[in-house]
């Protein structure tokens, strides 16, 4: 038997056996279908038609992609949101639509009568701290924009996340950043 050695530096690196003849782009894809299995949570089908779209869109970008930015564009709107960070509306809209997905709706506590639009931020705790409720957790990435990006995936797999989330090179949280 052979004895492997932990390396933070290489979370994967024992994914495959030693003679696994696996290329960068092979590794990227492994990794980003693990990505879209977690944030279609039960829904394989999303998961296969977003890796098609993924695979299209890296085919189009060539070298040099950014794995990133590539999946946070396929689950826009179904598996993920990216809204301007000061979109209330679109904010709410995205995360609305993401967790009809199981039937769920949050209560924004917004008054319909309010004047100013409420805070990003309130929105986004509101939105995690109901969804933790059903298990579920709201996660927030790092966009290097005035931006607000994330997605959803059960609470067990908040550690797998972060494993995945990292090699896919997404400073991701879960929570509000």
């Amino acid at each position: 038997m052979v004895s492997h050695e932990y390396d933070p530096d290489d979370n994967f690196g024992h994914a495959f056996h030693a003679q696994a003849d696996v290329d960068e782009d092979d590794a990227l894809e492994t990794v980003a279908w693990q990505f879209l299995l977690l944030v279609n949570p039960d829904d394989e089908g999303a998961a296969l038609q977003q890796f098609a779209a993924l695979r299209q869109a890296l085919d189009d970008a060539g070298d040099g992609a950014a794995p990133g930015a590539l999946l946070r564009e396929v689950i826009d709107w179904q598996a993920g949101f990216h809204v301007q960070e000061d979109d209330a509306q679109g904010l709410m809209e995205a995360l609305d639509e993401l967790v009809a997905r199981w039937r769920l709706h949050i209560d924004w506590g917004v008054d319909d009568d309010a004047t100013e639009p409420p805070d990003t931020s309130v929105l986004l705790q509101a939105a995690f701290t109901q969804l933790r409720e059903r298990h579920y957790s709201l996660w927030t990435v790092e966009t290097g924009e005035a931006t607000l990006a994330g997605w959803i995936t059960h609470e067990r797999d908040e550690e797998t996340m972060l494993l995945v989330a990292s090699a896919l090179g997404m400073s991701a949280r879960p929570g509000i950043g």
